[in-house]
């Protein structure tokens, strides 16, 4: 609910701008990593509800946005936020998207152990989504750059290739971070889960 209402209000305050345009407020990656976030909660609170443990698509794509949202959280945190806000920015809003959303999702993975182990070989799945992203921001150019160092134009073609280095190289170490928490169990130990989800370590 708090994911709805943060974006729904920046997405109302957004549409002052005069150069607001809908496909360019959805093309954020923190807009798409909360997006995303709230379904896989969604599907996963469902699947709770009717007593039913995670199928192993759905484990795979809550560790996928687990890795999205930290992303989200770390990259912010030590790149934009001590730039200026804008003038169309919603400061609760923002914190929320870029600080309380992260934290709540990371700790909810690392302390409740309510899904199956993820194969390792599974890990490339998490990159497909941001390289695809990166790489139609990339190709759009100066028509969208949703953050500086993403602006080639400002800050070189070489700096911009050193971030997106550095940044993918952070989320396939994000990724494995949490392939590897997935076969922790903090709060339910592995002895408590079903046999069957216990034998799917090796197969989700």
């Amino acid at each position: 609910m708090a994911i709805i209402v943060a974006i729904t209000a920046q997405w109302i305050e957004s549409q002052n701008d005069p150069g607001y345009r809908f496909v360019n407020f959805f093309g954020y990656f923190t807009i798409q990593s909360n997006i995303f976030v709230g379904a896989v909660f969604l599907v996963a609170a469902a699947y709770g509800l009717r007593s039913r443990s995670q199928p192993g698509w759905l484990t795979v794509a809550h560790a996928a946005t687990i890795t999205y949202i930290a992303t989200t959280g770390v990259v912010y945190n030590l790149l934009l936020a001590n730039g200026p806000l804008g003038d169309f920015n919603v400061a609760w809003s923002n914190n929320i998207l870029h600080r309380v959303i992260p934290v709540v999702a990371v700790l909810q993975w690392i302390l409740f152990g309510d899904r199956s182990s993820i194969a390792w070989k599974r890990l490339w799945y998490f990159l497909i989504y941001p390289v695809i992203w990166l790489i139609v921001i990339l190709l759009r150019g100066q028509d969208f750059v949703p953050y500086p160092f993403l602006n080639v134009v400002t800050i070189g073609a070489g700096s911009v290739t050193l971030y997106c280095i550095a940044i993918t190289a952070f989320v396939v170490g994000m990724s494995a971070l949490v392939i590897w928490v997935s076969r922790l169990r903090i709060l339910r130990p592995d002895s408590d889960l079903p046999r069957q989800e216990r034998a799917s370590v090796s197969s989700t």
